[in-house]
């Protein structure tokens, strides 16, 4: 029997409450499981296994043990094993070093062939050596790569020798909430980080502090100062490496799989539509607006899992004040910009001509503004979340929950759990 449209209207406000409140109450969930209720430091069940498997027999998808390093290399297993990732950067900086030492005396004006994996190519001829000038060029996809296996190195590494370890002397003994802890004190690092570079990039461009006219007045921005060019090329290569682990499910699995592709996803085409079409300055504006504020979200989940609650509150009432004004308002301020004054830019350069360094015919507009659109949807479906959040604290700051939220409770932590 067809429902009547009644009873349709009726349902559908009770399934999105019913969604709301399983992503809310999901622990697994990247952005509401860090901020449930965490068991009691001391009185998590203590988990031996180690962090990679040494039994014999398959390896877990998702471990870090090593297949061996021609092994880890096919199936790009050297992602998530930091030992195999740093024999491959070391393969390249021997093979570059060994260059410069022979090249003197093997051919003086032959270029290094393996420079372009190290150090940004395409430098403009002409430019003085005191104030070079970067375009961009195919070499740039090489020192991207290069940058990948960087990343991978530096994210697990960091995740496993150092943040775990900490993790531990703080009391934390689950598996899942050790990694977890782990891919949050690196973000904390890795956002605070380029955020700060962020800003002192755009404090040498003219667009400081987002005067978004600047973004369109004497485009095209192709002529690029080597720092602007070296920040664009590491952002991509860390966004390439994240949607890698996830694409390749070498990771453990999270339930908002799908939301973090799609952030992923749109991520990586604003950097790369507004590289290629020399929209860097709008480009390194985006960039600020996320990294900032997703600085203090990680610091506001490691305080969490410490179960630091004064400190929490504070980082997150902070955080809720920077996510507001740079994934909103700023984001909202950059989007007028692309709308009303794109026109602002030479009446020379609306025009698709890619040898001059010019791409933005009128329907240009529309290209840029999708995915700034598409970005601030999901900015506002987390906004939200972040509200409830925040009025769960609220409203809850009274009371002691000492039950398990912790992630992944009702899953064993790898395959070596499922044995014991």
């Amino acid at each position: 029997m067809a429902r009547s449209p009644e009873s349709t209207k009726r349902h559908r406000p009770e399934a999105i409450q019913t969604s709301l409140d399983r992503i809310e109450t999901d622990p697994a969930h990247h952005l509401a499981g860090p901020f449930r209720p965490q068991t009691p430091l001391g009185q998590e069940p203590t988990n031996t296994s180690p962090v990679t498997n040494t039994r014999t027999g398959p390896i877990v998808r998702w471990s870090t043990q090593s297949g061996g390093f021609w092994t880890d290399i096919k199936t790009l297993r050297w992602v998530v094993v930091p030992s195999s990732a740093l024999k491959i950067l070391l393969i390249v900086f021997v093979l570059w070093a060994n260059w410069e030492l022979l090249a003197p005396y093997i051919g003086k004006d032959i270029p290094n062939p393996f420079a372009p994996l190290l150090f940004i190519s395409h430098r403009i001829p002409g430019t003085p050596d005191d104030d070079p000038r970067y375009q961009k060029g195919y070499l740039d996809l090489v020192f991207i790569c290069y940058y990948v296996v960087f990343w991978s190195f530096i994210r697990q590494s960091m995740t496993l020798y150092i943040c775990r370890p900490i993790a531990k002397r703080f009391g934390i003994q689950r598996e899942s909430k050790l990694d977890r802890f782990g891919e949050q004190a690196y973000a904390v690092i890795y956002f605070a980080f380029m955020a700060s570079w962020g800003v002192r990039i755009m404090s040498q461009l003219p667009t400081w502090w987002y005067r978004t006219e600047q973004f369109w007045i004497d485009y095209p921005h192709w002529e690029m100062k080597p720092e602007l060019k070296a920040y664009y090329l590491m952002q991509a290569a860390y966004w390439c490496q994240q949607l890698l682990v996830m694409l390749l499910g070498l990771e453990k699995p999270r339930k908002d799989y799908y939301e973090l592709v799609a952030h992923h996803f749109v991520t990586l085409w604003l950097v790369g539509w507004s590289y290629l079409i020399n929209l860097t300055y709008i480009g390194n504006a985006v960039y600020l607006s996320m990294d900032l504020p997703d600085t203090f979200l990680g610091l506001s989940k490691l305080l969490n899992y410490l179960q630091w609650d004064r400190a929490k509150m504070t980082v997150f009432v902070v955080f809720l004040c920077i996510w507001s004004y740079f994934r909103h308002w700023l984001n909202w301020v950059m989007l007028y910009s692309v709308w009303f004054e794109f026109d602002l830019m030479p009446e020379t350069s609306k025009r698709w001509s890619p040898e001059d360094g010019v791409w933005l015919v009128w329907w240009m507009k529309y290209q840029v503004f999708a995915p700034l659109v598409l970005l601030q949807i999901l900015n506002l479906f987390w906004y939200f979340l972040i509200w409830r959040i925040a009025y769960r604290a609220l409203s809850d700051i009274t009371t002691s929950d000492v039950r398990s939220d912790d992630e992944d409770e009702d899953e064993p932590d790898d395959e070596d759990d499922k044995d014991d």
